[in-house]
């Protein structure tokens, strides 16, 4: 069977969390509160911690899309990962997903976000919309249903996701490589042959010393490289 390398999208291929970035984006557009964006916030504090269920957040966040033109978010978010999250790319995560194609593995982004922000950052690293396995939102006629597909592309749902991919396309996980940063991670870190930690949290650096697994740090973003001197 083949092997395939999987990578985390926030704090792994790019230097932000998109979610935080989104949080202020909305806010910068009036379309969200100065309260609603320091709970929003809390929110994304606490999932990095491991302190909120995020399966039933994103659920009921979702919801309050019921009714919402799908085609309307997946314009905004690509124009917005375009001019501020596409240059937060670490060059060095270009490089190795560079080098696990030319080594003849399958390459997949594998994360929490929505298809709505994952997919433009795929395209942008070269990565087919195809092998896009994230969190997705429930769609009829065009519109929001306010219900997602289970499971939520989080934690052991990210196994769920992985294990339908790697089974359509005959690979196999056991050889294969996941890049994470965060220890929400650690069941699909597991669950791979090969995990790798790159620049992780502090409990997920700890576990990956105590396991013997490689720890990255791939320095700078693509726009830190752009800066003038």
């Amino acid at each position: 069977m083949a092997a395939a390398a999987f990578f985390d999208m926030d704090l792994t291929l790019i230097a932000v969390n998109s979610g935080t970035a989104w949080v202020r984006h909305l806010r910068k557009k009036g379309e969200l509160t100065r309260w609603g964006m320091v709970k929003a916030l809390s929110w994304i504090a606490r999932y990095k911690l491991a302190l909120i269920d995020l399966h039933k957040l994103t659920e009921m966040l979702v919801e309050d899309q019921a009714g919402n033109p799908e085609q309307a978010l997946r314009d905004e978010c690509a124009a917005w990962v375009e001019r501020e999250i596409a240059p937060h790319v670490y060059p060095a995560a270009r490089d190795a997903i560079a080098d696990h194609r030319a080594r003849g593995h399958a390459v997949a982004l594998l994360t929490s976000s929505s298809p709505y922000a994952s997919e433009p950052v795929a395209r942008t690293v070269g990565i087919d919309p195809a092998d896009v396995l994230c969190t997705r939102l429930v769609v009829a006629d065009g519109k929001f249903t306010g219900k997602v597909v289970p499971p939520v592309c989080a934690s052991a749902g990210k196994i769920t996701w992985a294990e339908r991919w790697a089974a359509a396309r005959g690979v196999d996980l056991a050889q294969s490589w996941f890049y994470t940063d965060s220890y929400n991670d650690l069941p699909m870190m597991e669950r791979v042959g090969h995990p790798v930690a790159i620049h992780p949290d502090v409990r997920l650096r700890r576990h990956a010393r105590k396991r013997g697994w490689p720890i990255r740090y791939w320095g700078e973003p693509q726009a830190a490289k752009r800066r003038p001197a």
